[in-house]
């Protein structure tokens, strides 16, 4: 499978250089020199061409709510108000769904982004259902709900209160400091047991995750979006996912820097590779990382049996092998330091009221 190049000063701010081809694809094209130098005037022209610009359209969802039975996911239920993800994260599990939209997973899944610009009004209905089980509602876990495109459309705010009204448990998971907007809803509802807050936190170096997360919140800010959601009584933890072999070493600072400003609660997932991710990771390597990008890859395929990437129920997220032993284990001695995770109430499913929005659906 190959990849249509684009060159990286024409790409300043996204988290990939090409469209990578998808895996539905049956021809990729690649651009090449017949001697004729309309490969230089290609170049050339996109050169000088502006970086690739965001595009948003919509879609009428017809559910909201996603369910999911996997063994290594503590919950299951989930919901995303977008597709695709504008924080351009090169190592993103996620990007391989836009692959079923016919588009690339590469600078795409950044760029061209589908807002389900209904997802409350059906949230709304799938909650009033006599069927619906409250349980945890997950959200932010494949596309983040507070990317930047959120200031516009507002998606997440509109989710939230259909959630408020009706009482139901939710944990969010987000690099964006956009989730401050919503305290004003967040905050009562952590007073009851309703809602928590996750901030993803890869590394504190602002030079590499400006080229690692381009479009996301700087390290220091997601650390003041920690200390405010704290500061407003939301229970709020860090995520230091993925963990990438000589890239991101400085787990132990960041889990640090996270309780000092509040956390309680801390998980980690180790560097996932599916499907386009993988060759989009490596180029990745080559482009920011030459010197090393051998032995990142190897520390990769140490924890994954050999491979890029496994599957594998039992290993995904934490992988295995000496390697995956010893983030296991810097992980959870630091947390053992710091105090993390020892007090996880769960979130509160008997306050559940749907006959708030039953009560409305009726006004109509």
């Amino acid at each position: 499978m190959k990849s249509v190049h684009i060159p990286i000063q024409a790409i300043k701010g996204r988290g990939v250089a090409h469209q990578q081809p998808h895996r539905f694809e049956r021809a990729a094209r690649e651009a090449f020199d017949d001697g004729w130098g309309a490969l230089d005037q290609t170049a050339l022209a996109r050169d000088e061409a502006p970086p690739p610009a965001t595009e948003v359209t919509w879609e009428d969802c017809k559910s909201a709510i996603t369910r999911n039975d996997s063994p290594d996911i503590g919950f299951n239920l989930g919901l995303n108000p977008y597709r695709g993800c504008e924080h351009g994260c090169v190592y993103c599990y996620a990007r391989p769904t836009h692959s079923y939209l016919n588009l690339s997973p590469g600078l795409d899944f950044e760029t061209k982004l589908i807002a389900k610009r209904n997802v409350a009004e059906v949230l709304r209905r799938e909650l009033a259902s006599p069927r619906h089980v409250p349980e945890l509602l997950a959200i932010g876990t494949v596309t983040d709900a507070y990317q930047p495109v959120e200031r516009e459309w507002r998606l997440m705010r509109g989710v939230l209160q259909v959630l408020s009204d009706t009482h139901h448990p939710l944990a969010i998971v987000t690099k964006g400091s956009g989730v401050e907007r919503d305290i004003d809803l967040l905050a009562p509802m952590a007073a009851q047991g309703l809602a928590a807050v996750y901030v993803t936190i890869t590394t504190l170096d602002a030079k590499l995750a400006r080229i690692l997360e381009p479009r996301a919140a700087a390290p220091h800010r997601r650390l003041r979006t920690l200390r405010t959601l704290a500061e407003a009584g939301i229970p709020v933890g860090v995520s230091v996912a993925p963990q990438i072999p000589f890239i991101n070493d400085d787990m132990e600072q960041v889990l640090e820097a996270a309780h000092e400003a509040g956390a309680r609660r801390a998980f980690y997932t180790v560097l996932r590779l599916p499907w386009e991710v993988s060759p989009m990771f490596r180029q990745w390597l080559e482009q920011h990382y030459p010197d090393r990008a051998a032995r990142v890859m190897a520390r990769v395929q140490e924890m994954r049996g050999g491979k890029d990437y496994d599957a594998d129920f039992s290993q995904r997220m934490k992988g295995s092998g000496v390697w995956a032993e010893l983030i296991r284990q810097r992980f959870d001695k630091a947390c053992q330091r710091l105090g993390f995770n020892q007090e996880r109430e769960p979130l509160d499913t008997s306050q559940f009221r749907p006959q708030a929005v039953r009560a409305q659906q009726e006004l109509f």
